[in-house]
């Protein structure tokens, strides 16, 4: 199986890939401009690492759930990917990603934040499974 991680966020969309369940790899991510761009080039990004799994990460217990839920299933209609697509918690995702790159350069918002904080998701998915 191969995974394709998502971290939505409104500026940025992180993306990690696994095809193997102990490798997890940060892709560039999506600089998002509008939402049919973003979604276009999410959509091409599944296509090019053939992906069947798409685990999006959602913050699960919170208030905006189901707000975030409504938001991100609506995105993933524009993307209209074909497999299937599972939810992972992503509390302190974020947090984590920002401690991975060891606070110098946690201020440049490149993506590379976002691609880690994928990476995190998709490991404590894979780890569950």
């Amino acid at each position: 199986m191969k995974y394709i991680a998502i971290d939505l966020g409104l500026k940025r969309i992180g993306l990690a890939y696994s095809a193997h369940k102990d490798i997890v790899t940060p892709l560039p991510a999506v600089i998002r401009k509008n939402r049919n761009q973003a979604a276009a080039e999410v959509q091409t990004v599944l296509k090019e690492w053939e992906a069947d799994v798409v685990v999006v990460g959602l913050p699960l217990g919170g208030s905006s759930e189901d707000e975030m839920r409504r938001r991100i299933e609506h995105f993933m209609n524009l993307v209209d990917f074909q497999g299937e697509v599972f939810f992972q918690d992503e509390a302190g995702s974020s947090k984590e990603a920002e401690a991975l790159m060891k606070g110098e350069m946690k201020q440049i918002r490149d993506g590379r934040i976002d691609s880690l904080s994928a990476m995190i998701i998709l490991q404590r998915y894979l780890a569950r499974k």
